[in-house]
């Protein structure tokens, strides 16, 4: 946006300071002839001992040099409120060159402003949190980025070599050919088909209503059955019925992907994962009731309780650095090898976005002895309406 040259902040305030002075100067000459010359005589008293000049007189002496004072305030009140306005505009020069070189690219640079807690400090502090932020999102976008595009290069490559070798080799078996191209084929559009649902939870864009965690998790401990027992895992689903506000198909994907996560990467044999529903509210109600809280109160507190579901699982021990990064796309456990259920590595990733847009919470903890426990709260769903057993 190209704008007008106009004054700057500082001479603007330069200049407000002069003026004020010099108001301020007017001001005490206004009241020195208002309280006292205006009791002197107009006319001056002479004797044969004594003299009192007039006010005439004392005025003809008085503005002169009132004349020069006021010059020397207005001269001392440019040159000082030009040095004390760069003094104070100087974190805003900072700050501007800081905000210049973001806008160039230059996301790494910090104001670091020193001092204590004022206006230019927070501001300072808010656009260094600010960049911090930007940084790693952008960071974070160019890793997905190069990630995704090597993981679509992948099938499209095999796709290629397989092309080609049918055409020069005439005798191939096109039948294993054309089962090797389906399957590379249908992770393609498995990988494209996580990256819309990654992209669209992001969005928010989604229908919501009342969904069971409970009753979720047992249906996804249904679906994936045939793949624990061919690996030989042992589910376990317990807990009580978790009511949340949410899509029943995106919390159904979060609760799939959470529980494939746990069967892929688990014991080679003998492993289990176990999956828990909770609610909160008879505990808050309790808490409250015991406290002697208001009805009011223990039903704002039941509102901010949460429904929570937790995924456990065996495996190997999984040290802090890579638990920090199982939440990025296209991250797989110890290991980017690939299996037959590996997946695209988008499962946590997609768990991840699911769960902020839904506006939940989701924490990832290492098991002792080995494995993966994942808690994730969804805001509980409370009618509070509701009179049953009155």
């Amino acid at each position: 946006m190209t704008r007008q040259r106009g004054l700057s902040v500082r001479l603007k305030l330069a200049l407000s300071y002069a003026g004020f002075l010099m108001i301020a100067g007017a001001l005490l000459l206004a009241v020195v002839y208002a309280f006292l010359l205006r009791y002197v005589p107009a006319e001056a008293m002479a004797s044969e001992w004594t003299f009192f000049p007039g006010r005439t007189d004392l005025v003809r002496a008085f503005v002169p040099a009132a004349a020069w004072a006021l010059l020397f305030l207005l001269v001392f009140a440019l040159v000082g409120g030009w040095f004390l306005a760069g003094r104070m505009l100087a974190p805003l020069t900072r700050i501007t060159s800081a905000t210049r070189a973001a806008a160039a690219g230059s996301l790494s640079h910090r104001i670091r402003l020193d001092g204590k807690s004022d206006e230019f400090t927070e501001l300072a502090d808010s656009f260094d949190a600010m960049l911090a932020q930007l940084e790693a999102h952008v960071a974070q976008q160019q890793r997905f980025a190069a990630n995704a595009s090597h993981e679509l290069r992948t099938p499209l490559a095999i796709s290629q070599t397989l092309l080609d070798v049918a055409r020069k080799d005439p005798d191939h078996d096109h039948d294993a050919v054309l089962g090797r191209l389906h399957s590379v084929n249908a992770r393609a559009i498995e990988l494209t088909e996580a990256l819309l649902v990654l992209s669209r939870t992001e969005h928010g864009t989604f229908a919501t209503e009342h969904v069971d965690l409970s009753l979720v998790a047992e249906e996804a401990a249904e679906t994936l059955l045939p793949l624990a027992e061919k690996r030989g895992v042992a589910i376990e689903t317990a807990g009580e019925a978790a009511t949340t506000i949410g899509s029943p198909a995106l919390i159904s994907l979060l609760t799939t992907n959470l529980l494939h996560n746990a069967i892929v990467h688990n014991l080679p044999q003998g492993g289990s994962v176990t999956l828990t529903t909770s609610s909160a509210t008879d505990a808050v109600a309790a808490t409250n009731a015991a406290a002697g809280a208001t009805a009011a109160a223990a039903a704002a507190a039941e509102v901010e309780a949460a429904a929570t579901l937790v995924v456990e699982n065996t495996g190997s021990p999984i040290g802090d650095d890579l638990l920090a990064t199982l939440t990025e796309p296209f991250q797989r456990g110890e290991q980017r090898a690939r299996s037959d259920h590996a997946g695209v590595g988008l499962g946590l990733a997609i768990v991840k976005s699911v769960v902020k847009a839904h506006g939940g919470s989701m924490q990832l903890a290492a098991r002792d002895g080995g494995g993966l426990r994942v808690t994730v709260r969804l805001p509980l769903a409370v009618d509070l309406g509701s009179t049953d057993g009155i």
